[in-house]
């Protein structure tokens, strides 16, 4: 297993080049959006400040209790994990059947199939028990 999953929060705990020239600094928080090579990197999408549409389109600074706020995508970039700490796992913001979803969107499909299987034999238990 290894010490990230998809969907966990981050943290950078250095400064980041982007794609397009800029700079993430350190303390920019993101959200691992892809795995790769089982752990080797991750590719996370990295958030900037809080803000919102004004009724032109364009954006403006706005606060995270503000009807409409979003935080705004700075860049989706590749990342090692020794660029970042864990600040909020996967597990503790989906719930476990959105988390088995996002964890079966990575699995190949005979391995899928293996879930589905398990998970009916653990159905039809479930209905024998409640018949008894």
């Amino acid at each position: 297993m290894t010490q990230f999953q998809l969907f966990d929060n981050v943290k950078l705990t250095e400064n980041i080049s982007l794609t397009d020239g800029g700079i993430a600094p350190q303390e920019t928080i993101g959200t691992i959006v892809e795995v790769f090579n089982n752990g080797e990197a991750y590719l996370v999408e990295l958030f900037g400040n809080w803000v919102k549409y004004d009724a032109e389109g364009n954006f403006i600074t706005a606060n995270k209790d503000e009807k409409d706020a979003f935080m705004q995508t700075l860049a989706v970039e590749t990342v090692y994990k020794h660029q970042m700490i864990l600040t909020v796992s996967a597990r503790e913001i989906m719930g476990v059947k959105e988390h088995l979803n996002a964890l079966l969107e990575t699995l190949p499909d005979n391995v899928v199939l293996q879930v589905r299987d398990f998970a009916e034999f653990l159905q039809q238990k479930q209905q024998l028990t409640v018949k008894n």
